[in-house]
């Protein structure tokens, strides 16, 4: 054993929290270790990097991390779609390993450490810190101490759960996607536009999406997301990537392309919001703690804000002001539960019980919202607005079925 190094604090796992939590801490002036298993960062660019323009305005975020802006939204059902567009641009798709990157470059400008290709082991308490236990691919083992460790370990939950029966039970979902490259006159199509596929054609107990990614290299991405429960209508799906063929060549007809990548991920959520959120001088957060929206998947916008809770109270820690990290968890709360709950509710209306039908007449009272509403719902989780939709919808129904029975009534006289 050698190498022994003390630390503020050490973040497990490179992700958008992990990332985040470590460069606003190196910044403000702590002795910070970032610790990645990848070597590289483009070992694990797994996610689809939909986000609002002020995901880039809030973090400061550089121009070379967006793959792509988007101004448009698409729903495509098994039998209708509509867009909704906007003439100013609303957000980005983000390139996920040059975000990452990034974000660890700038933990390294303000002298914080940077270890790719480490793996976290196990950690122990002695003296009022932590004892992180941690390998290298060679086979070198290395032990660091802190006075805060952080699990930013996603799904894994890696630090947290050195027992895994001590976990909660967790909704899953898994997701694949194509990164492709096509012809100039088919990526125009896509250009600036979020699509995605509900319906139980384009992915049955789940969702699709195409979106636009790098426009100099004419580069898509093309994904499916599935949940693991039974649905109570649909009984046996197909494999995933047959779902991924069908958008190429049923919906976007492609004849050629170019596969550039093949990447993918899970997503394990705590329902109600169950995690484990600290123990001892570990904090956990991101998607360890499922600070993730299940009904759509975003995960990015919310690991970092998470971050930016959890580092008050990791100064507080530090600074001896707190014992614990009970008030985190309970912000945590305060500010996640009661939205996450709806989506959820909603989430396993949408994809574990709707019909086709159903679904389909969701989207056409969408289609009196405008492009606002539909950035609100999706992005701030303002579900009043579909109430607004709805009513418009209603009333419009009643509108047609009035003016049946006046035709009626105007052809018999």
């Amino acid at each position: 054993m050698n190498n022994r190094n003390d630390f503020n604090v050490v973040v497990i796992g490179a992700g958008p929290a992990g990332c985040q939590c470590a460069r606003t801490l190196a910044k403000l002036g702590y002795k910070i270790l970032l610790v990645e298993q990848q070597k590289t960062f483009e070992k694990n660019d797994f996610s689809s990097a939909a986000t609002p323009q002020e995901t880039l305005d809030k973090f400061n975020l550089p121009e070379t991390v967006v793959g792509s802006y988007w101004r448009k939204i698409s729903i495509i059902t098994t039998n209708i779609n509509h867009t909704w567009t906007s003439p100013k641009t609303l957000g980005a798709v983000l390139n996920f390993a040059k975000l990452r990157e990034f974000l660890a470059g700038e933990v390294e400008s303000y002298s914080g450490k940077v270890w790719m290709g480490c793996r976290y082991t196990r950690h122990f308490q002695e003296d009022g810190k932590a004892i992180v236990k941690i390998r290298r691919f060679n086979g070198e083992k290395i032990a660091v101490s802190t006075e805060v460790l952080v699990d930013a370990t996603g799904h894994a939950r890696a630090v947290i759960y050195a027992q895994k029966s001590n976990q909660p039970q967790f909704l899953n979902a898994v997701g694949i996607e194509y990164l492709i490259e096509v012809e100039p006159r088919e990526y125009d199509k896509y250009a600036h536009d979020l699509k995605f596929f509900l319906g139980h054609k384009w992915m049955p107990k789940g969702y699709s999406w195409i979106f636009p990614m790098e426009a100099e290299k004419q580069r898509l991405k093309i994904g499916v997301a599935k949940y693991n429960l039974e649905h109570q209508q649909i009984v046996e799906t197909k494999p995933m990537r047959w779902y991924l063929e069908l958008l190429i060549q049923d919906y976007m007809k492609l004849e050629k392309y170019k596969l550039i990548d093949i990447h993918g991920s899970v997503v394990k959520y705590s329902a109600g919001l169950k995690d484990i959120y600290y123990q001892d001088n570990v904090i956990v957060i991101g998607d360890a703690v499922s600070t993730i929206n299940i009904l759509g998947g975003e995960g990015i916008r919310h690991g970092m804000e998470n971050a930016e809770i959890a580092i008050k109270y990791i100064q507080k820690y530090l600074k001896k002001r707190l014992s614990s990290f009970r008030t985190y968890q309970k912000e945590m709360h305060r500010r996640y539960a009661i939205k996450w709950n709806i989506s959820e509710q909603m989430w396993r209306r949408r994809y574990m019980q709707d019909s086709d039908e159903s679904i389909d007449k969701g989207v056409k009272y969408l289609k009196s919202l405008t492009i606002e509403d539909m950035m609100n719902i999706l992005f701030e989780y303002n579900f009043q607005k579909l109430y607004k939709g709805l009513g418009k919808y209603l009333q419009h129904k009643v509108k047609l079925v009035r003016q049946k029975i006046n035709n009626l009534f105007y052809f018999r006289e």
